[in-house]
């Protein structure tokens, strides 16, 4: 079943959208793409520090919003509908010319609409803006529905470590995807 059209506008996100932010990743956890264990309260925040030491700070995020009111979906407005996050994929000066997307989720009510599409070229946008020329990602092997999205956008699998995680009582593969950022 396909989310009736909302209209949204992408923006980067701000620190006052963290708890809304946690919720919405909260509320869409699944093992279909995530390896670590359900959130149990409290929940860390959003915003937080990366593994590199650099901190996963608003302009790390981009977040699609709902611009006008819906009927039939009731009052939202102002909601958020998704998030994507970019960052850089090593700490190393060498690779930074290379964006990661580490983190999309849109919300149950907004899918079906293209939402995710627009998350994703969003953040290509924001990388080459930032300099970067490659964007990379990672998917797990059994979330279809993620693959297709990626590959309809032009990612390209380029590299696949069998069996990386141990998920829900069975073995998982770990998809590299990526592409070009120049025309």
């Amino acid at each position: 079943m396909s989310a009736p059209h909302l209209p949204y506008g992408i923006r980067p996100a701000r620190a006052s959208d963290d708890t809304v932010l946690r919720e919405l990743d909260d509320a869409t956890w699944s093992t279909l793409h995530s390896v670590q264990s359900r959130p149990t309260q409290p929940t860390e925040p959003f915003f937080r520090d990366s593994d590199f030491g650099d901190p996963l700070c608003p302009v790390s995020c981009l977040v699609a919003e709902c611009s006008e009111s819906t009927g039939s979906t009731g009052n939202t407005s102002g909601r958020l509908a998704g998030y994507v996050r970019l960052g850089v994929p090593t700490p190393l000066a060498c690779n930074r010319h290379v964006r990661q997307i580490q983190g999309l989720a849109v919300a149950g009510w907004a899918r079906g609409g293209g939402l995710g599409k627009a998350l994703l070229r969003a953040a290509a946008e924001e990388a080459r803006r930032q300099g970067a020329v490659r964007i990379t990602l990672r998917v797990l092997g059994h979330n279809t529905p993620a693959r297709r999205l990626y590959e309809s956008e032009g990612y390209a699998v380029e590299g696949v470590l069998p069996g990386e995680f141990f998920i829900a009582g069975r073995y998982v593969d770990d998809v590299l995807m990526g592409r070009s950022l120049t025309p």
